[in-house]
């Protein structure tokens, strides 16, 4: 009896499975990245007990824009196709009498029956059609549950600490290469993979790369509050970042958007300290500073309840005793800036300094800069070389000068 349910059961089962598949899949919903293809039967199909696991020669496979299809036999990849349009499964190795040549189709059927009944009736092989999504899979959370540290430099004043901030947003990312991850993560799923179960995972080593691409951030000497203004270079930094531990899942493309960070309120402050440090740098600007507080003292003066005239006296024993005034500041900063425009000038053979390619007083032409450890031949040309590129000669001993 075994021996006839095996002949029955492979026989009918390869009969039908000659009809060819159509496999066809929906639009993949954001959460999930990878679904088992299934086959397509409608009411009117007389393809309703062929094996599931099964793919006949010929059969065809529809592969929608934002998918890419692979089909596995055995455990081990055939096929893939990420192109839009019908891919038609013309290698298989389950024979189908409407694909190919009759007779050669005929002949491997038996063959066929003959290897199922060897397993009792049953197919002995595994095909399956998997889908993946390739479009951007959207609005993934993150949140800093600690403090990042982030280091504030503005080497124009010097001003070089490190802040605590917390960040948050949603980053996304795509299936760069399906294959990696169906050979690393999904595998052979019965149903589909979400990515709800790698979201943990996905977000903790998010975050662990986020502070050294911040870290890199803070070497353009960003303020805090400028970070979500640069996330081109914040996405650039966290793609390289993760290109070892997400790569080789077939994971890449990641893009952010950051809210604002926010500080702790004595880091706050320091920040804000510094920047009004870094304004009394400029005499002017202590200047005007000084200008302001004594109007405001001049008022504070005039309304004073022991009479205008004490307060006028206290006001001036202050501003005596400051040191300073701000007509001192002004001259000191005007000064700064004749010193810095002289920094940049030349001095022209008629007497003047001058600041731009000419001089203003006589016209004549700022002269071309020689090279460091350049040397002028006695016939006039610039050198660096040993030899003048002129005329060939030697350069002088190291105490040696060329009168003009």
């Amino acid at each position: 009896m075994g021996l006839i349910k095996a002949i029955t059961g492979a026989a009918g089962g390869v009969l039908a499975d000659q009809w060819k598949e159509f496999f066809y899949c929906e639009a993949i919903p954001n959460d999930i990245l990878m679904v088992k293809g299934q086959k397509r039967i409608s009411s009117r199909s007389s393809n309703t007990k062929a094996e599931d696991n099964i793919i006949s020669n010929g059969s065809g496979i529809a592969v929608a824009d934002g998918q890419c299809m692979i089909i596995v036999e055995q455990g081990k990849v055939v096929e893939v196709c990420a192109e839009p349009g019908e891919f038609t499964y013309d290698k298989s190795t389950e024979p189908s009498i409407f694909a190919g040549s009759l007779g050669q189709s005929i002949l491997d059927t038996f063959k066929t029956i003959g290897k199922r009944f060897t397993y009792g009736g049953d197919t002995g092989k595994d095909q399956r059609v998997y889908y993946f999504n390739t479009k951007e899979i959207l609005d993934n959370k993150f949140g800093t549950a600690t403090p990042i540290s982030f280091r504030v430099v503005d080497s124009r004043i010097g001003f070089d600490v490190d802040v605590s901030l917390r960040c948050n947003g949603i980053y996304t990312f795509r299936l760069t290469d399906p294959l990696k991850f169906y050979t690393k993560v999904g595998g052979n799923v019965t149903e589909s993979y979400s990515k709800d179960q790698l979201r943990d995972t996905m977000k903790t080593e998010f975050l662990s790369a986020l502070g050294p691409a911040l870290a890199r951030l803070s070497e353009l000497e960003l303020r805090p509050n400028q970070i979500p203004g640069h996330n081109a270079e914040l996405e650039k930094y966290l793609n390289e970042e993760l290109a070892q531990e997400w790569g080789e899942r077939g994971i890449g493309d990641i893009k952010v958007a950051m809210n604002p960070p926010t500080l702790t309120e004595e880091d706050q402050e320091l920040l804000k300290t510094a920047q009004k440090t870094a304004m009394y740098r400029d005499p002017t600007m202590a200047g005007a500073t000084l200008v302001g507080a004594q109007a405001d003292a001049m008022r504070a003066a005039a309304s004073n309840e022991a009479g205008a005239m004490t307060g006028f006296m206290g006001m001036g024993m202050a501003m005596n005793q400051g040191g300073i005034n701000a007509q001192n500041l002004f001259a000191m900063g005007q000064q700064q800036q004749q010193q810095a425009a002289a920094a940049d000038g030349w001095k022209c053979a008629c007497g003047a300094v001058a600041t731009g390619k000419f001089c203003a007083q006589c016209g004549a032409k700022k002269p071309e800069a020689k090279p460091a450890d350049g040397w002028t031949c006695a016939c006039g040309a610039v050198n660096t070389g040993k030899f003048c590129a002129e005329c060939g000669a030697a350069k002088p001993a190291a105490d040696g000068w060329t009168c003009a």
